[in-house]
């Protein structure tokens, strides 16, 4: 049967093999977001610390790693560093290490403007009870603040969901990756692009659903 230029005898034969490209594209994107909100963490941790170095160095960070396109890091960490004669990470732990690194730039700020958006008073008042700069951190602006986080933490999840298409410069078979050894073999690119980007658009909405009801819950628990 056919819809236009749409053979869907073809779509269902290489539906199987975009699917395993589905699951490595939610893999890579778990564990940058995993590996990336630690990294976030630590870097927005230091550029809002009293100590200047730490302020230094967090910023220099988030330039840099903003500044530099993730192609370029990717290319980096996969092709340069094993030139280089430094370290040869083969292409899935160069791929999460360059979107976990990549996206925890960005997530530092957005953790960072969400700490600073809790009234200093908090600080003031935790410190004054004799707790600790850390403890007064992890028990009383951190568990304010994540309700905040998750809106922007949402857009930065389908955002690395659509930076993974880039891993595949480096060889890493995500959905991407396999969408282009299809089109070489079969030379059909409307019908084989066509059905990776309404399964990338699957994806995206299925998440953005999911972090949906995680704000609604939120919500809810906060008496809205």
């Amino acid at each position: 049967m056919r819809f236009g230029p749409i053979d869907i005898a073809f779509e269902l034969q290489i539906l199987p093999l975009l699917l395993k490209g589905v699951v490595m594209t939610v893999e890579l994107t778990v564990l940058a977001i995993f590996f990336g909100t630690i990294i976030g963490l630590f870097v927005a941790l230091a550029k809002i610390s009293r100590f200047k170095i730490l302020v230094i160095l967090g910023g220099i960070y988030t330039w840099v790693i903003r500044g530099v396109p993730l192609l370029v890091q990717l290319y980096v960490l996969y092709y340069g560093l094993a030139q280089a004669g430094i370290l040869q990470l083969d292409a899935f732990t160069a791929a999460v290490a360059g979107l976990s690194i990549c996206g925890g730039a960005y997530i530092a700020e957005i953790i960072r403007a969400g700490i600073q958006s809790i009234d200093k008073g908090q600080m003031e008042a935790a410190l004054s009870l004799g707790m600790s700069y850390t403890q007064a951190m992890r028990r009383v602006i951190l568990p304010q603040a994540y309700r905040r986080l998750l809106p922007p933490m949402g857009n930065e999840f389908i955002a690395l969901m659509k930076d993974t298409s880039l891993v595949s410069v480096i060889t890493m078979v995500e959905l991407m990756r396999t969408g282009s050894l299809l089109d070489t073999t079969y030379f059909r690119s409307m019908e084989i692009y066509l059905t990776v980007a309404l399964l990338y658009l699957l994806l995206t909405t299925f998440f953005i659903y999911i972090i949906g009801l995680l704000e609604k819950r939120l919500a809810v628990a906060d008496g809205q």
